[in-house]
């Protein structure tokens, strides 16, 4: 809007200045439209080309005060356009500079790797949960987008190492590898694997036989979105009150049911406690689908006598703020 602003100054400023010297000339010497119109333009322009017609004592002085303000206008333009180019490399390297110090104090985030359509809805879902994300990103042409969207981002190819370093991987808590080929994805899950070994990756397959190949370069899980589509679409045919109830769960903000898994904390008031003794199911009214181990197993519709141990992680399904009061009491 500034720009603007300035931008429509200076062409009124430059009609003003133009129909000033015509009409000076025009009135001090009595010449034509044309002669009076054209010996304003050399004279502003400082070219030289010589005098239309005789000047008067009069005329000439016009004409140095006329020369006077072209040169003024002249440098004003000038320095407006170097502003401009100035304001417009500052805004990148202090706009660059801020989205670095804000990635650089974050912790326990989550880094998406591409902004296309996945990567774009994935960090929309992600962040209306207030968890922070990183996206690095090397198409440009994208970049309008993430500002809009007010993410944080890094510009150029996820494989560098000094850009992912760069998007705190060694502080983050996920990955996710949403690029172009199945290639790149497994090369970016080996290299944030070396980064940081204790990272969960989540990568993308778009080829079937990819699926083994990321998952031995150690993403934690491989995801192919045709596949899932095509489950997804069989479920609905076959299961339609289930997908319904998983709609509701998962991406039904409106509604208050949620699925949810919490990782039981070793401080946590509920440590080696029965479920049947917890009040899980009693006072929260909360159902728990399964408890995933340390080790991996997983023990679904848990018994009433299994205890809660540590590194435990619940997968339960009820009310948001039932939810919310045992994740207070599993992990403090």
């Amino acid at each position: 809007m500034e720009r603007q602003k300035r931008f429509t100054l200076t062409i009124v400023l430059t009609v003003a200045l133009v129909f000033f010297g015509t009409g000076g000339y025009m009135v001090i010497e009595g010449w034509p439209f044309d002669d009076a119109l054209y010996m304003t333009i050399i004279t502003m322009a400082t070219v030289g080309y010589g005098e239309v017609h005789q000047v008067s004592d009069t005329g000439r002085a016009f004409t140095m005060f006329l020369i006077v303000m072209g040169v003024g206008y002249f440098m004003y333009v000038v320095g407006l356009i170097v502003q401009f180019l100035v304001e417009d490399r500052l805004r990148v390297i202090l706009g660059r500079r801020k989205l670095e110090i804000q990635i650089a104090k974050l912790k326990n985030h989550y880094i998406i790797c591409g902004y296309g359509r996945i990567g774009r809805v994935l960090s929309r879902y992600l962040t209306e949960r207030y968890l922070d994300v990183v996206i690095i990103e090397k198409n440009l042409d994208r970049q309008e987008k993430m500002d809009e969207d007010g993410v944080l981002y890094l510009i150029g190819e996820a494989t560098d190492e000094n850009l992912l370093i760069k998007a705190g991987i060694k502080r983050a808590k996920g990955l996710v590898t949403a690029v172009a080929t199945d290639s790149d994805n497994v090369f970016l899950t080996l290299i944030a694997k070396q980064l940081n070994p204790d990272l969960f990756v989540v990568a993308r397959a778009i080829q079937n036989t990819a699926k083994r190949t990321l998952q031995a370069a150690g993403a934690g899980k491989v995801i192919s979105p045709y596949d899932l589509g095509a489950r997804r679409m069989a479920h609905a045919i076959l299961r339609p009150t289930v997908i319904k109830f998983l709609e509701l769960a998962f991406t039904d903000d409106s509604t208050d049911i949620q699925v949810e898994e919490i990782l039981v904390h070793s401080t946590s008031r509920l440590l080696n406690v029965e479920l049947k003794n917890s009040g899980i199911r009693q006072q929260l009214d909360l159902i728990i689908l399964t408890i995933k181990k340390a080790d991996g197993s997983m023990i679904f519709n848990p018994k009433a006598d299994t205890r809660i141990e540590t590194d435990d992680t619940l997968v339960v399904v009820g009310r948001a703020r039932s939810v919310s009061q045992l994740a207070k009491m599993l992990q403090s």
